[in-house]
């Protein structure tokens, strides 16, 4: 299969050496774990497995000389608890015939902009959402510019951030921070001098974090399924689809509907909860998710944003029309009602969404998924490799 045409994603894929190895340990839900991680929220998982740096995948797989939809695809059977080693290519024939895709179509916004403190230190701003909240303030990230490489997180006790807190933007924007949502998150009053969306467009660069070894174009963070704008972040799960992939789909009997989630910033230094965001499940999706799940067929979210915002509209356990803000954080305790299963990237061992995927597949199939993962070298973030989650 060739690769989809787009921008030039040729690059060297480095192994940056500043990255520590992450840890995924066997923690309780009541407090820290012994070697000082946050406490991961899941119980005990049974296994003590660290991730390489190495395994984060840098840049695009086009980059790294393969096709969007050439990246591995580890696959777990919670039924048997089984795994299975495959390519992304392999979905259709993993999938049964009946079967329903439901996938993000929230576009990413270009969300990062340069700006300047009152004292002309420069800052980097990364804009949460692309829609403000009821009152018109939007969420923001403060993160320190450090020359040649991703910005950086500040620690609480060294962020600029308080309240009244002028940031100029370019083209004469600004942004005034009003109170904190968390030590990390501040809300905003935007000034800018044309909308929101085409302002980012024009000024605004892909968020990345550290782990990329360099900026790379806003189209490398967009799906084929990406047609709202409004997602800080990549809703990386997709990232593997390409139109072949699709059409084949279809031709087996597999069946795709869109909700769309617009994803904020990612934690990954600090790993909060999930935080409130803005979600859409049309009432076609509700109706074909009721069908298929009433015919016996299987629901698989196709991201844990998916899985969100069907949980969201399903609080009486029968998928509905929706259209909102979510705060539903999914954890093992509660449950999942709408979904069956799962296609998701791998994530740091300490991220909330964890208890999403504990929820969807259950902690032993998690555990052998992420042992099978590291053993055989697949790449982490949303440019790595996924993990596809089956009851059966």
């Amino acid at each position: 299969m060739t690769a989809s045409t787009g921008p030039d994603l040729t690059g060297p894929d480095p192994t940056g050496p500043d990255r520590t190895a992450s840890r995924l340990t066997a923690s309780p839900l009541t407090g820290p774990d012994p070697a000082g991680a946050a406490p991961l929220g899941l119980g005990p998982l049974g296994l003590d497995v660290t991730v390489p740096p190495e395994l984060s995948a840098r840049a695009p797989a086009e980059a790294r000389g393969t096709a969007r939809d050439g990246v591995r695809m580890l696959v777990g059977r919670r039924a048997t608890g089984a795994v299975e080693h495959r390519r992304f290519t392999d979905l259709p024939e993993v999938l049964r015939p009946g079967d329903l895709l439901v996938v993000n179509n929230s576009a990413t916004v270009p969300a990062a902009l340069p700006g300047r403190l009152p004292d002309g230190t420069p800052v980097a701003l990364h804009l949460s959402s692309a829609q403000p909240d009821g009152s018109g303030a939007h969420l923001v990230e403060l993160r320190r510019v450090v020359p040649g490489r991703a910005a950086a997180h500040y620690p609480p006790e060294e962020s600029p951030a308080r309240p009244g807190l002028r940031v100029s933007l370019p083209a004469a924007g600004a942004a005034v921070l009003t109170r904190p949502l968390t030590a990390r998150l501040w809300y905003a009053e935007l000034a800018l001098p044309e909308p929101l969306l085409p302002y980012l467009e024009r000024h605004g660069r892909a968020i990345r974090y550290g782990y990329v070894d360099r900026d790379w174009p806003i189209e490398a963070y967009r799906t084929v399924f990406a047609t709202v704008p409004g997602s800080s972040e990549m809703p990386s799960a997709a990232r593997p689809f390409s139109p072949e992939v699709v059409a084949r789909l279809a031709g087996r009997g597999v069946l795709l509907a869109p909700v769309t989630l617009h994803t904020g910033v990612a934690s990954p230094e600090v790993h909060e909860a999930p935080y409130a965001e803005r979600f859409h499940v049309p009432a076609a999706t509700a109706r074909l998710v009721g069908h298929v799940r009433a015919g016996g067929g299987r629901v698989i979210a196709v991201g844990t944003t998916v899985v969100r915002a069907l949980e969201s509209a399903a609080a009486d356990g029968t998928v509905q029309e929706a259209d909102g803000w979510t705060e539903l954080v999914v954890t093992p305790e509660r449950g999942v009602r709408a979904v069956d299963g799962l296609l998701t990237g791998w994530h740091e061992p300490r991220a909330s969404h964890l208890l999403m995927l504990a929820a969807v597949a259950g902690r032993p199939l998690l555990a052998a998924c992420y042992r099978e993962a590291v053993r055989h070298r697949y790449l982490w973030h949303e440019f790595g490799d996924v993990n596809l989650l089956l009851p059966d």
